[in-house]
C-alpha cells in the first residue's frame, strides 16, 4: 500500500513538473513572438535647457524627445534616471546605467574611458557675460578674470587654458549662472545653445553672449565600453537621422534646419577589449595627486577649526540663554534652533551664498560674498544650533543643589554659571561636542556646491580629470577617516586632562 502511494506520488510529480515545463516553454515562446521590448536605463541631468530640463515634474527637452524617437526606432524601452554630470562618466565605467544623455561633449579623452554613439548634435562653447560688462569681448579678454564653469565638462577644460584666471566650478549650469548674475564671477564658459536659450526665454535676464563660438563640438550618447546596446543605440540614431524625425524635432526646438553631421569623428575607433592597467598604476597615479588631496585636507581642516570656535561661541550663547527666565529671549533661542536643526545644511548655504545676494539685488543693491566667508558662515549657524541644545543639556545635567549652595555664598547668578556650573557641564558636554565636531568636519564636503575646493571637491576635479572614481573617491575617504582618527584621539585627551577621576588613576 505504501509503494503504489509513493508510485502514485511520483507519477503526479512528474507529470506536474513536465506541465510546467511546455508552460514555461510556451510563455517564451509566446514572448519572442511577441517581442519583448529590452529597457535601458539611460542617465539624464535636468537642468539644461534646452536639451534635457523638467516641466512639472515631466521630463522634456531635445535630448529626451531625440533619445525616445531612437528607441522607438530601434525597438527599446527607455527608463530615465537623474544624475549629475560629472557622475555619469563613472556610472558608465561601473555599468550602474546602460547609456546617458546630457549634451556630453565626445572628446579623445572620453572616448578612452566609454564608447559614443555617432555624433547627433553639432555645437560649441560660448561666454556669457552681465549685461552691463564692456571689458569682456572674446576669449583673449578673459586674461584674469573670475570665469564659472560646470565641473567636468568641456568648458572647464577651455577655461583651463585662459592666463591667470580663477577658476570656479559648479555641479551644474543653472549655478554657474547664478554666480554670474550675483556678480561673484566674470563670466560663464559653457555650450553656447544652452545659453542662448536661457537669455531667448529670459529666464537668464541680465546676461548676453559676446565673441564667436570659442570650439566646434559633437554631441553623442555615451555607453559602457565594449557595450552590446551601443549598435542598438546607434542603428535607432541612423534610421531617425536618415527618416527626416531628426530634423522635425531639431526644427521644434531650434526653429531652423540642422547641420550635416558626420558617422564618427576621427579618434572614435571600435571597441576593443582593454586591459586593466593594474594595481600599481593606480597607486601611481594617486601618489601623483595626492599632494592635491593633501591641500584640500587642510583647507578642511581650516574650515572646521574657524567653524567650529565659532559655533561653540555661538551655541553656548544660545544654549544659556535657551534657559533664560525672560520668554521672548527663551522662545527666540528655540526658533533658531529649530530652523537650523529643521532644515537641511545643503539648503542653508544655497540660502547664504546665493539667496542672500539675490535679495538684496531685487532691493536694489548689490551684495556679493566670499566664497569661504558663506562656507564659514553657514557651517557656523548650523552647527551653534546643535551646540546650543548640548550646552542646555549639559548645564541641566547639573544639580540643582550646587546652584542654591553658590548662591548661598554669596555668587551672583553669573559668577555661579562661570565658576561651578559650566565648568562641570563643560566636562560632560565634551564626548558630544566631539561628536559635533567630527560630523562637522565631515558636512565641510558640501560646501562643494558654492565652488569651494576643500577635500571632497579636490577629489571631485581630480576625477573629473581622469575618470578614475573608485580611486581617487576612495583616497578621499582614506583621507577623512584620517582626520577623523585624529580628532576622536585629541578630543579623548582633552577629555581625560579635564577629568580628575582619570588623571588620578593615570598617576597611580
Amino acid at each position: 500500500m505504501v509503494k503504489l502511494f509513493v508510485k502514485r506520488t511520483l507519477h503526479l510529480g512528474l507529470v506536474f513538473g513536465l506541465t510546467c515545463l511546455l508552460l514555461f516553454g510556451v510563455s517564451s515562446l509566446n514572448g519572442s513572438v511577441r517581442g519583448v521590448q529590452k529597457t535601458l536605463t539611460v542617465a539624464t541631468e535636468p537642468t539644461f535647457a534646452p536639451f534635457e530640463f523638467q516641466v512639472a515634474g515631466k521630463l522634456q527637452g531635445f535630448d529626451i524627445e531625440l533619445v525616445n524617437a531612437i528607441a522607438a526606432a530601434a525597438g527599446f524601452q527607455v527608463k530615465y534616471q537623474n544624475m549629475p554630470f560629472s557622475g555619469m562618466i563613472p556610472a558608465l565605467q561601473a555599468k550602474s546605467i546602460d547609456a546617458a544623455v546630457s549634451a556630453m561633449t565626445i572628446t579623445e579623452e572620453r572616448s578612452k574611458t566609454v564608447s559614443f554613439s555617432r555624433p547627433y548634435f553639432k555645437s560649441g562653447l560660448g561666454i556669457a557675460v552681465r549685461g552691463s560688462n564692456q571689458d569682456i569681448t572674446n576669449f583673449e579678454s578673459l586674461k584674469n578674470k573670475k570665469i564659472a564653469v560646470q565641473i567636468g565638462t568641456t568648458g572647464a577644460d577651455k577655461a583651463k587654458t585662459v592666463p591667470g584666471a580663477a577658476i570656479r566650478t559648479f555641479d551644474d549650469t543653472p549655478i554657474a549662472l547664478q554666480e554670474l548674475l550675483n556678480g561673484n564671477v566674470d563670466a560663464v564658459v559653457h555650450d553656447q545653445p544652452g545659453l542662448l536659450y536661457g537669455i531667448k526665454t529670459g529666464n537668464l535676464q541680465g546676461l548676453k553672449i559676446v565673441g564667436q563660438l570659442l570650439t566646434e563640438e559633437y554631441y553623442g550618447i555615451p555607453t559602457p565600453k565594449n557595450s552590446p546596446n551601443l549598435k542598438l543605440i546607434n542603428q535607432g540614431l541612423t534610421k531617425v537621422l536618415s527618416n527626416g524625425t531628426y530634423a522635425q524635432i531639431y526644427k521644434k526646438w531650434f526653429n531652423s534646419t540642422p547641420p550635416e553631421l558626420p558617422e564618427k569623428l576621427s579618434f572614435q575607433k571600435e571597441d576593443t577589449q582593454s586591459g586593466d592597467a593594474g594595481i600599481f598604476a593606480s597607486i601611481n597615479l594617486i601618489l601623483k595627486y595626492f599632494p592635491l588631496l593633501l591641500q584640500g585636507a587642510l583647507i578642511t581642516l581650516i574650515l572646521t577649526a574657524i567653524s567650529g570656535v565659532l559655533g561653540l561661541i555661538g551655541g553656548s550663547l544660545i544654549g544659556i540663554v535657551r534657559l533664560s527666565q525672560i520668554i521672548p529671549l527663551r522662545w527666540t533661542a528655540r526658533a533658531y534652533i529649530d530652523f537650523f536643526r529643521g532644515t537641511p545644511l545643503l539648503v542653508q548655504i544655497f540660502m547664504i551664498y546665493f539667496g542672500i545676494p539675490a535679495l538684496a539685488q531685487e532691493l536694489g543693491f548689490t551684495f556679493t560674498f566670499d566664497r569661504f566667508v558663506a562656507a564659514v558662515m553657514a557651517l557656523s549657524l548650523n552647527s551653534a544650533a546643535y551646540i546650543a541644545e548640548i550646552v542646555r543639556a549639559g548645564i541641566q545635567s547639573i544639580e540643582s543643589g550646587q546652584s542654591e549652595a553658590s548662591q548661598s555664598l554669596g555668587l551672583s547668578s553669573v559668577q555661579t554659571m562661570r565658576y561651578v556650573i559650566f565648568p562641570q557641564a563643560f566636562r560632560r558636554m565634551l564626548p558630544p561636542l566631539g561628536n559635533e565636531f567630527i560630523a562637522m568636519l565631515k558636512d565641510t564636503s558640501l560646501v562643494a556646491v558654492i565652488g569651494f575646493e576643500e577635500l571632497f571637491r579636490k577629489g571631485q576635479l581630480i576625477v573629473a580629470e581622469n575618470y578614475k572614481a573608485f580611486e581617487f573617491y576612495g583616497a578621499v575617504a582614506v583621507v577623512y577617516l584620517c582626520l577623523t582618527l585624529l580628532s576622536s584621539q585629541v578630543f579623548s585627551r582633552i577629555e581625560t586632562s579635564m577629568n580628575p577621576v582619570k588623571q588620578s588613576k593615570a598617576k597611580v
